[in-house]
């Protein structure tokens, strides 16, 4: 059974899970707005620009977790779903991941932003696995530390072995669909990379490559 890979951020979402939670933090008042705004783009233009510190960047992005109760996090998600994410989910997105569903692949998203925040999106795209940077918890609170290694670069690499391993798994006919350069590391690693909007290091990749480029916008 064929491995099928989705990088989340960008590629099955128009827009960026991580940042517009941060966005969205900001709007309710829940982080101080100026700093966290400033902080938010800064991180998000180091990520894109292939130059993001993700141990820096992961200390700012789950104080929030750490800072508010659980109970109200969660009711804070549900409205971040419905007024950020289901908006940005483009209907080729949909279309993508039934075809490889109707084949009878094993589809999996692979991606940095925090299980917090991605777990309830993979489960709107019927998407079962998920691998993605795990906050720590500890007697059900959020600690404000990583879990392990976060899932980003060779991270993404290093946690999809384990999870291949785990599953008894293997790359054999995989696909990779991703946006980012930030991701050649795994898309050097499968049978079948595919750059989606990509970023314009990775199209000068794929071009050079012979790797397809596709657009899942609408």
């Amino acid at each position: 059974m064929p491995v099928v890979l989705f990088d989340l951020d960008n590629t099955l979402l128009a827009g960026d899970s991580d940042y517009l939670w941060g966005v969205f933090l900001v709007e309710q008042g829940i982080v101080d707005g100026d700093y966290y705004e400033r902080e938010n783009s800064r991180y998000y233009a180091e990520y894109k620009a292939g130059k993001l510190d993700i141990f820096e960047f992961l200390r700012f992005s789950l104080r929030p977790l750490r800072d508010n109760p659980p109970a109200r996090l969660k009711q804070l998600r549900e409205i971040f779903l419905r007024e950020k994410i289901d908006p940005i989910i483009p209907d080729r997105s949909r279309r993508l991941i039934e075809r490889h569903k109707k084949k009878g692949d094993e589809l999996l998203i692979i991606t940095a932003t925090n299980a917090f925040v991605t777990a309830p999106i993979a489960q709107r795209l019927g998407v079962k696995h998920l691998i993605a940077t795990e906050p720590e918890e500890i007697e059900g609170h959020y600690t404000g530390n990583v879990a392990g290694e976060p899932c980003f670069r060779e991270g993404k690499v290093i946690r999809l072995n384990r999870w291949l391993h785990e599953n008894g798994m293997s790359l054999q006919d995989s696909w990779f669909y991703s946006d980012s350069h930030n991701d050649l590391p795994l898309l050097e690693k499968v049978d079948n990379p595919v750059a989606v909007d990509p970023d314009e290091i990775l199209s000068e990749q794929a071009r050079a490559r012979g790797w397809p480029v596709i657009s899942l916008r609408s």
